[in-house]
């Protein structure tokens, strides 16, 4: 039998794929359903493939790079907080160790253990390495949780373009009488294998994942063909 080590035990969890995996989710469902929706909603306003491919292209292109844009900001500040957290920290350490080393302590008590372990505990970790210790314990921030926006960011931008990519290939080579059914049964298609594939990889519920993802999917491409239908100017 192979012996268990911390890498193996947690290769066997999925909480440390939650980082890229929700920036990739996120990405790819928001390049499906936003290219989508915008195909739909201007196909149900034209007769002509050109204007569609037109929206559909530049649609692509600039919702990939807001995408990777907008991710590395969010995950950028979020960076920069846990930065400053642990700055504070390191100066808290610094001016009032033994009121540091009580609040760790506290933290183990109400986490179960008793007084005097809780205590003990604490000391042998300040000993380690007490910043640590508090970054983890205190702060909750370790290296499956911290934020990487560079990474969030090129998982946002490349799964945009893929998602984005699979509507795109139906306005090009579906029948431009009633594209834009053509366009909601297949983007229907590609949600429900994106919502097995991100529930199989996170280890989640399938059915729930393909549910939630198609209903909200639905939900913008029936809103946008009807911007469509209203609006059209039969171009």
């Amino acid at each position: 039998m192979a012996r268990l080590t911390i890498d193996n035990y947690l290769d066997s969890h999925y909480i440390h794929r939650s980082n890229w995996l929700r920036a990739a989710v996120l990405g790819a469902n928001d390049g499906i359903i936003s290219i989508s929706s915008l195909a739909i909603g201007v196909a149900a306003a034209s007769t002509t493939r050109d204007p569609i491919v037109l929206a559909t292209a530049a649609g692509l292109v600039a919702g990939a790079l807001s995408m990777a844009a907008g991710e590395y900001v969010s995950v950028s500040s979020q960076t920069d907080i846990e930065r400053a957290d642990i700055e504070r920290e390191k100066k808290e350490l610094a001016e009032m160790p033994a009121e540091e080393l009580q609040i760790l302590a506290e933290i183990y008590e109400k986490r179960g253990l008793k007084k005097e372990t809780a205590m003990q505990v604490a000391v042998e970790l300040t000993e380690k390495d007490a910043l640590a210790t508090h970054v983890r314990d205190e702060l909750g921030i370790n290296e499956l949780s911290q934020a990487k926006p560079i990474q969030a960011a090129l998982a946002s931008c490349a799964s945009f373009a893929v998602g984005g990519v699979l509507p795109l290939l139906v306005v090009l080579f579906a029948p431009i009488k009633g594209l834009e059914y053509w366009l909601y049964g297949f983007t229907i298609v590609f949600l429900i294998i994106l919502g097995a594939i991100s529930a199989k990889t996170g280890g989640s519920s399938i059915t729930k994942a393909i549910l939630r993802i198609t209903v909200w999917g639905t939900v913008a491409m029936v809103l946008s063909a009807l911007v469509g239908y209203i609006f059209g100017v039969n171009v």
